[in-house]
């Protein structure tokens, strides 16, 4: 090959180089391009490309202060039926959730239309919850007209040590809630009762060894998921060494850090590696974490610095009732309610007043004692379990107490 032939053949080759070079630097600069353009408004990719990111940004910014606390609260009414003072109540205060008592349950149509009517009320999806642990506290209980699988207590199932009879227990009560409409459970308790003096916890607990309630709890949680209820693991940062009361007094545990972790927040830790999407904090002081008797519903050092941080829980954070003793025979109303968001609960649970708590929440929003990035915090992980989470679809009740059910009862009372 000539020179004259090599150079010209060389001079095409890279001459194809230089517009290739030249197309791609076009695509770099629309690129970047295209990325000042989202940043300068204060858009981001993931806004964009994210369906439920933007539908959760969307709402957010179409709320009032008021709606945006208002889906902090989860309330309750314990009437049979669906009332005039009812439905004023969950039209003023727009409430987040709805905890259901042994007293709204009657009979099937007529707790069934009172469920539908509260949810009819709804702008978003409500939560609407019950504590179906088993044994002594189960509020589904049978009816005049219809019969419900009767929950034998945790500690029968932890003796069994099987976590497979768990999760089927977690399916047939996940089954039998979401018949009724019923989308979260105040249950597993996670609380490992090394108090044998205890009376509080007793058979709600799995038992004494952590790793037991670790797997028995989270395999009954996943029997749960599966029929769509939400689990609302309990009582963080635990209630199984405690011998008071909340309903009455405030317990304390003087355990330092070490021996917590140690034992009673195992399970914890397990629920939140295992993706747990909601944890209840109870009012249980622990004055070698914190310094002092604050109870820690209402103590940012436990549940801010500690269980989100420190323990990287990304979850919604519930309170215990806030109308429990241990709270109210220590701290005026509206502060129960400024101390709990605060301290960094996203849901409060059954405030006295709620349309008090919720003019609190927000003067002090108004006079700087509360931060709205806070507020915006908590709703927006409401907001995100919600839409990924409560499924419209429900059971039908013919499915209510089947034999198999009874079968795995039977298998657990056998050991």
């Amino acid at each position: 090959m000539t020179n004259q032939r090599k150079r010209k053949k060389k001079e095409k080759k890279y001459g194809k180089i230089k517009k290739e070079s030249r197309v791609s630097m076009k695509h770099k600069i629309f690129t970047i391009l295209i990325l000042i353009l989202l940043f300068s408004t204060g858009c981001t990719y993931k806004e964009i490309k994210d369906p439920l990111e933007e539908k959760i940004q969307n709402t957010l910014k179409s709320m009032t202060l008021e709606e945006k606390i208002g889906q902090m609260l989860m309330i309750s009414n314990r009437t049979p039926t669906y009332t005039d003072e009812l439905n004023d109540q969950l039209k003023k205060i727009q409430p987040g959730g709805f905890i259901l008592f042994s007293e709204n349950f009657t009979n099937y149509e007529q707790t069934t239309q009172l469920i539908d009517k509260i949810r009819s009320t709804e702008k978003i999806p409500m939560f609407i919850s019950v504590d179906q642990e088993g044994g002594k506290v189960q509020r589904l209980k049978n009816m005049p007209d219809i019969e419900i699988t009767t929950i034998p207590d945790m500690q029968s199932l932890g003796q069994t040590k099987n976590p497979q009879l768990a999760y089927l227990l977690g399916k047939i009560m996940g089954l039998e809630l979401n018949v009724f409409g019923i989308n979260m459970d105040f249950a597993p308790v996670l609380d490992v009762r090394t108090n044998e003096q205890d009376t509080v916890i007793a058979t709600r607990s799995f038992g004494s060894d952590a790793k037991l309630v670790s797997e028995m709890a989270l395999s009954l949680a996943d029997g749960l998921k599966e029929n769509d209820i939400i689990p609302v693991v309990k009582h963080f940062p635990g209630h199984g060494s405690t011998q008071t009361d909340s309903h009455i007094d405030l317990p304390v545990i003087w355990k330092s850090k070490k021996q917590l972790e140690e034992c009673d927040i195992i399970p914890f830790q397990k629920a939140i590696e295992k993706g747990i999407d909601t944890i209840m904090v109870g009012h249980i002081a622990v004055p070698n974490i914190t310094g002092d008797d604050t109870p820690a519903s209402l103590s940012s050092k436990l549940v801010t610095d500690y269980l989100k941080t420190e323990l990287h829980f990304q979850g919604v954070v519930v309170s215990d009732a806030l109308n429990m003793q241990a709270l109210t025979k220590y701290y005026k109303e509206e502060d129960i309610y400024t101390m709990a968001v605060n301290a960094g609960i996203d849901i409060l649970l059954m405030p006295e007043n709620p349309t008090l708590a919720i003019e609190t929440i927000k003067q002090g929003i108004e006079n700087g004692n509360i931060s709205q990035d806070r507020i915006n915090d908590a709703v927006y992980k409401i907001l995100k379990l919600k839409y990924t989470k409560i499924s419209s679809t429900k059971k039908d009740k013919n499915l209510l107490n089947q034999s198999e059910s009874q079968e795995i009862i039977n298998q657990i009372k056998e050991g």
